[in-house]
């Protein structure tokens, strides 16, 4: 019976996806596929329908996976921010480029196109979500807080994509300078609020 182990098929998209990330979409055959994994081509089927739904389940399952790393390393405070906007675009393209390069060439293919938008409406409510965990945190409301996000993700990715530097410092200098001027604005706001 196909998927009756839930924890093997995770196991399986892991391994599955690195293949991928390291041959390609086109580059990548079942074959392949069947040896990352340690199993016969056939038996590789016993977890999955099809090469798309590979495809397609791997590549949400991993870069969710990729998502949750990144946000692990957000600032616990508004002290630690310039910490992470130095560091962190640096270190996602170190571990996690090659699947962000995969990841587009799923997302941004005709044929699998819906699922990233399905993926990325996920990101958003995620991101949302992110963004009201940090406002107790450093002070800005979420609704300030998640365009910021959405900068700097997209400015990491990138530079992930490309090692563009030239697109990826200025955003972080802008972010930089931004955080303490809202903070210090909401703090006025925040202050006015109290008192009245």
């Amino acid at each position: 019976m196909r998927r009756k182990n839930p924890h093997k098929r995770e196991e399986l998209l892991e391994k599955c996806f690195d293949c991928f990330c390291e041959y390609g979409l086109e580059g990548t055959s079942t074959q392949k596929l069947a040896e990352a994994c340690g199993m016969s081509s056939g038996n590789i089927f016993h977890y999955f329908k099809s090469k798309d739904e590979i495809i397609i389940d791997a590549t949400a399952h991993c870069m969710a996976k990729v998502e949750k790393d990144f946000m692990e390393k957000a600032p616990e405070n508004l002290e630690d921010v310039p910490r992470f906007l130095r560091e962190i675009p640096y270190w996602t393209a170190e571990k996690h480029g090659e699947k962000y390069r995969f990841m587009y060439q799923v997302y941004t293919s005709p044929k699998y196109r819906k699922y990233g938008t399905a993926f990325f409406s996920g990101v958003t409510r995620r991101y949302t979500e992110y963004a009201k965990l940090l406002e107790p945190k450093i002070g800005i409301p979420w609704q300030v807080i998640q365009p910021l996000i959405y900068t700097f993700v997209r400015a990491s990715v990138h530079y992930a994509l490309f090692e563009d530097e030239e697109y990826l410092l200025p955003q972080m200098r802008l972010l930089e300078a931004a955080v303490p001027m809202f903070r210090e604005k909401y703090a006025h706001t925040s202050d006015e609020n109290k008192n009245k």
